[in-house]
């Protein structure tokens, strides 16, 4: 029996899940007496270090949580309940962490890297332990933008560290506590195995410091990912199907494209090795109650077989269903998260947010790019940007940032901007690409989903000078979108600009070209991957 303990934020069925999917019987904290009880205990820490740690003091957990670390009982902490650890956290200031280990955890300052750090990376062991014994040599995924100081952990504590643009804490253990930053579930079979290797431990009755490794000079790299899109819509029979469109439109001889169902297809690329599953719900299903949305059973039973992080858009917004009932985006976005979501897609809403903030000229703290980072933290905002080309015969003929293009317009236009479009690319609206992802990070987003119009379905490579221009306009993570034909053009996108993620759809639903082909010619060039 593994006790689980969901304080109700963010995606924890993935945790159960996997638990489940390993022969363990799961049941919850109910209160704080099963924290002291329970035989062995996982805290999957998700959302901001403050939302957790408030939540801990709200339901009487903190003082049993320090006293089971005391006591040395089976402990296994998942991303923040690492940071949770330690005396606070600049992500929250003045929020009292469990102060089992000093010091504050801090933000990553690296100039070079995009912050959060969202992928695919590796640890450094600093002493051997059984819960990473035959997976400490694997990629694992990591999505967080504080980090705890080596300088803060004693050997007798320190288990792993990560390399991004600095060396960070990624493993603590001590006994029978142990705590990672990364997150095994979402971790494919190596976090599988992980998880594995703690369920089936036999806990010590004594605290055993174990000697350090010789000290390495071995240094971890992340991977750039590959990320396999769903385009899910409910066909003209009432089904729920996968389609791709050509430039966005959808149809073929007046049906929906159907390239098959979202759930054999996302099982398919998890086995093939894609690093994560976008979901890209263009239906909408705004009219339904929250509990009859098909998209929720998609992720649930997703969830159940596909061990990466899985990422849903689509429908996140305020709105009455047609019974009356009112949800906030944080409510639809809440319950996306406990259907086994990990991140938050948002599109043409973050456009309006952007529009509603340059007018105001300050935040509203009401769109739902502010609701859910600020509960979820902004590794769990993503932003679908659907811009497109206009071209201008110089930079003064629009008042929107240009570049010079080495691809001219109609007329012979040497220059164009990227409109950002609503409602699936159907209407334009008076705001460029770079405008609105360097405000939506200002809102709080946590990466960029890039897609393009004029390459949607041409098979024709990505648009690398539009990548260039919006990784040059924000810190935060990238991901590639539309164009993609060949392997060769993931290669390219990587080789040729800064982005940390490509995405692709149709290639990989008609099997055109798959995810091994891609991630194989990425190793004959040098780019790191899973």
């Amino acid at each position: 029996m593994i006790t689980l303990l969901d304080y109700g934020a963010g995606n924890v069925r993935s945790v159960r899940n996997a638990i489940a999917r390993l022969g363990y019987t799961v049941r919850d904290v109910q209160g704080p007496q099963d924290i002291l009880t329970a035989e062995k205990l996982i805290f999957p820490g998700v959302g901001s270090f403050g939302s957790v740690m408030q939540r801990l003091q709200k339901d009487g957990l903190v003082e049993p949580l320090i006293e089971r670390i005391r006591l040395n009982k089976p402990f296994l902490g998942i991303c923040v309940a690492l940071q949770a650890l330690f005396a606070g956290s600049e992500e929250s200031p003045g929020v009292a962490g469990l102060a089992i280990l000093p010091g504050q955890v801090k933000r990553f300052t690296t100039r070079d890297l995009s912050v959060p750090q969202i992928g695919w990376n590796g640890i450094v062991l600093h002493k051997e332990s059984p819960i990473l014994k035959d997976y400490h040599d694997q990629k694992l995924y990591f999505v967080h933008s504080y980090r705890a100081s080596i300088a803060d952990v004693g050997p007798d504590w320190l288990l792993a560290t990560t390399d991004y643009g600095e060396s960070f804490v990624s493993g603590v253990e001590k006994g029978n506590v142990t705590a990672f930053q990364f997150h095994p579930e979402k971790s494919g079979e190596a976090g599988l195995g992980i998880l594995k290797n703690y369920l089936d431990s036999q806990g010590r009755e004594s605290i055993t410091v174990r000697p350090a490794l010789p000290v390495t000079t071995e240094k971890t790299h992340i991977a750039k990912r590959i990320i396999a899109c769903l385009d899910v819509r409910t066909n003209d029979s009432g089904d729920l199907v996968v389609t791709k469109g050509d430039q966005y439109d959808v149809r073929n001889e007046g049906e929906v494209r159907n390239l098959g169902k979202p759930i054999e297809l996302a099982r398919r690329y998890y086995e093939e090795g894609a690093d994560e599953i976008t979901f890209l719900n263009i239906t909408g299903f705004r009219d339904f109650p929250m509990q009859d949305q098909p998209m929720l059973e998609v992720l649930r039973r997703t969830s159940e077989n596909v061990f990466v992080p899985l990422t849903i858009g689509g429908g996140i917004r305020e709105f009455t269903d047609s019974t009356g009932k009112h949800y906030s985006p944080l409510d639809v976005a809440a319950e996306y998260f406990r259907s086994g979501a990990d991140k938050i897609s948002i599109g043409s809403d973050a456009v309006y947010a952007v529009e509603e903030y340059l007018q105001a000229g300050k935040r509203s703290g009401k769109s739902a790019i502010e609701q859910i980072s600020f509960v979820y933290g902004a590794q769990a905002v993503v932003i679908s940007v659907d811009p497109r080309r206009v071209y201008v015969h110089a930079p003064e003929d629009t008042t929107h940032t240009t570049i010079q293009t080495a691809i001219p317009g109609p007329q012979g236009e040497r220059y164009c901007w990227y409109q950002c479009t609503v409602k699936g690319g159907r209407e334009g609206r008076d705001i460029d690409a770079v405008q609105l992802t360097s405000t939506c990070e200002l809102l709080g987003a946590g990466e960029i989903l890039l897609n393009c119009i004029d390459r949607d379905g041409t098979n024709s490579g990505f648009d690398h000078e539009l990548i260039r221009q919006v990784r040059g306009a924000v810190s935060i993570p990238v991901i590639a979108s539309s164009g993609a034909g060949s392997a060769q053009h993931f290669v390219d996108v990587f080789l040729e600009t800064d982005v940390e993620a490509a995405l692709a759809a149709g290639i990989f639903h008609r099997q055109e070209v798959p995810v091994s082909e891609v991630k194989e010619a990425m190793r004959r060039n040098n780019i790191e991957t899973r």
